[in-house]
Parts: structure tokens; C-alpha cells; sequence
């Protein structure tokens, strides 16, 4: 599978928020699938696009004082976890995806971004 992975300023994730999501202010992180379902894409073929805003995500990282590249791997994964169907409207689909951020961050040898969760 493919994904278009885009790092962009504040004003241009904003804008894509507020047509897309009607939400007018920027987010750190937006996932756009393809149209086609995961199942009916061809191998190799685009999953989808996921827009980092570089702004938000750095601010971000400096006040949670963790690494900026460490904070740009959680919000890569997050949004390609959206691309893949997933989401966290739902406590316990926010829980199960969390969960998934936390082990494919561990691969890369990034400390779970949640820290001690005892739910």
C-alpha cells in the first residue's frame, strides 16, 4: 500500500478542515482515504493521503516536552490507522486504537505516546 504523506502550515490545514470537517481552525493531523475499499485496491495501490500541520505538531511537542520527530511518527501512524478504518468516536474504539499507536510506535522504538493508562 501507498500513502501521500503531506507536512503543511497551520493555514493550509485549516482550510482543509473547515471544507472538509467544517471545523475553521487547524488540527494536527487530517487522513483522507481513497475512495476505493481497502479490500477492492490493488496491491501497492494509494490508501490515502495524511496531512501533518508542522506548526501544531511542534508546538505540541514542545509543550508535552517530547522529541518533534517522535510526535510527527505518533501523528504519521495515527492517521494512517484512520486511513486503514479506523477511528475513536467510540471510547472503546479510541482504547483499541491507541493501543495499536502504542505498539507500532514501540517498533520504532518510541515511548507510548499515552504513558500508564490502568484502565
Amino acid at each position: 500500500m501507498e500513502v501521500s504523506l503531506v507536512l503543511a502550515d497551520d493555514g493550509f490545514v485549516q482550510g482543509l478542515n473547515r471544507s472538509w470537517r467544517n471545523q475553521d481552525s487547524p488540527t494536527n493531523v487530517l487522513a483522507f482515504p481513497c475512495d476505493e475499499a481497502a479490500a477492492e485496491r490493488p496491491a501497492g495501490g494509494l490508501l490515502g493521503d495524511v496531512v501533518v500541520a508542522y506548526q501544531t505538531a511542534a508546538r505540541e511537542a514542545r509543550e508535552e516536552a517530547i522529541p518533534l520527530d517522535h510526535h510527527l511518527a505518533h501523528l504519521i501512524v495515527h492517521g494512517v490507522l484512520h486511513l486503514l478504518g479506523f477511528d475513536h468516536v467510540l471510547d472503546s474504539d479510541a482504547e483499541r486504537m491507541e493501543r495499536l499507536e502504542a505498539a507500532a510506535l514501540a517498533r520504532l522504538g518510541i515511548a507510548d505516546p499515552y504513558g500508564d493508562r490502568s484502565r
